[in-house]
């Protein structure tokens, strides 16, 4: 096939060089190098014939073998991707609220509590004491006053008497109370179901308000807390759908809504709360775990995706390679770029539905290379 292209060629500059009569006039120079130019067009012609001819007569084994992709519209989303924390919706640092040293601890770390069960006793012998005294003082308070009151009745002593024991009744049954009061706060009870995390005094230790001795956690529901650019503050919502997923269990996806985002934008790092509320039931997840939420920003539900990675650059700007069917060549194709998510990348224009994009291989083509489609 070569042979037949320089023969063309040959014979083209032999017809060229061969004897001709020299033009004599401006009109017979400007007729011949209209010939001339015609011929050249002619060969020129046959010879991009001829290397068309060459070309699709190469086998396959001499192509590029590459992967490629068929374009059609499909939907497309970009998220952000934020950190967050999981919270113990019902999680409490118990501490009793009188002073005292533990005379009992009724459970151990680990163990389930239902709400009101008895945790831990605090030393009350001495309210115990005093509740005695006063029921004493007041069971004769009662009867002073009984009698008062008979002999007011029938108009016998005084008033003063009578409004004296009255008061003293009164005075003793409020006492009583309080201290009956003081006597239940020496019995710490569990605020609500849940599972003792941690116990951090020991029998026989003082308890004194404000000092932890039990942590106490129920891990049916849970918060999940993320700090968000101000920037996204327009994309979030109370109530969208957001996608929740925890590096420490890949298995675990889910889309929840937006429980609650912060009214305040924290002047420190430009950030609002955004607080999101999950059931546990199987209590996998923990107080403090990391999580990963992403929320969707932008969505394109008539986009044309292509993998990233084969998207290149140079001076004119973003190119791939697009397979012409025609003769099976790669086609160096520049094109325009939207949004990238992952690994995949919107293209805007440049190329169509229905184009044949190489995705595998593209490292090795360049434009006008022959290619062999093996996927």
């Amino acid at each position: 096939m070569k042979k037949l292209i320089y023969l063309a060629l040959i014979i083209f500059l032999a017809a060229c060089g061969s004897k001709v009569d020299e033009p004599s006039t401006d009109e017979e120079i400007l007729s011949k190098i209209s010939e001339y130019k015609q011929q050249m067009s002619e060969m020129n012609n046959k010879i991009i014939e001829l290397e068309q001819q060459l070309s699709s007569s190469l086998s396959d084994d001499n192509a590029i073998a590459v992967t490629t992709k068929k374009m059609d519209y499909q939907p497309f989303k970009h998220y952000i991707e934020v950190s967050g924390v999981v919270e113990a919706l019902h999680e409490a640092y118990i501490s009793p609220e009188i002073n005292g040293q533990v005379m009992e601890i009724y459970v151990v770390e680990g163990q389930r509590v239902k709400k009101g069960d008895l945790l831990v006793k605090i030393n009350s012998s001495i309210t115990e004491s005093t509740i005695k005294e006063v029921e004493t003082n007041l069971e004769l308070a009662k009867t002073v006053y009984k009698k008062q009151q008979e002999l007011w009745d029938k108009n016998i002593g005084s008033e003063i008497d009578y409004l004296q024991a009255k008061n003293n009744v009164e005075s003793l049954e409020n006492k009583l109370e309080t201290l009956s009061a003081q006597l239940d706060l020496a019995e710490i009870k569990a605020p609500f179901d849940g599972i003792v995390d941690d116990i951090i005094i020991k029998k026989g230790e003082m308890a004194a308000p404000g000092t932890q001795i039990i942590q106490l956690v129920n891990l049916q529901e849970l918060y999940v807390n993320a700090d968000v650019s101000e920037s996204y503050i327009s994309s979030v919502k109370v109530g969208e759908q957001v996608v929740l997923e925890f590096p420490s269990y890949p298995e675990i996806h889910m889309e929840v809504p937006v429980y609650r985002t912060g009214n305040i934008i924290k002047s420190a790092n430009r950030t609002f709360k955004v607080q999101l509320k999950i059931k546990n039931e199987k209590e996998k997840l923990k107080p403090n775990l990391l999580a990963k939420i992403k929320i969707n920003d932008y969505t394109n539900d008539h986009a044309l995706l292509v993998p990233s990675i084969i998207i290149k650059e140079d001076r004119q700007g973003s190119y791939l390679y697009v397979v012409n069917p025609k003769d099976r060549t790669a086609k160096k194709t520049y094109v325009e770029t939207g949004r990238s998510y992952h690994d995949e990348t919107v293209v805007s224009s440049g190329i169509s539905e229905g184009d044949i994009v190489i995705v595998e291989g593209y490292s090795q083509v360049s434009n006008g290379s022959k290619v062999k489609i093996t996927g």
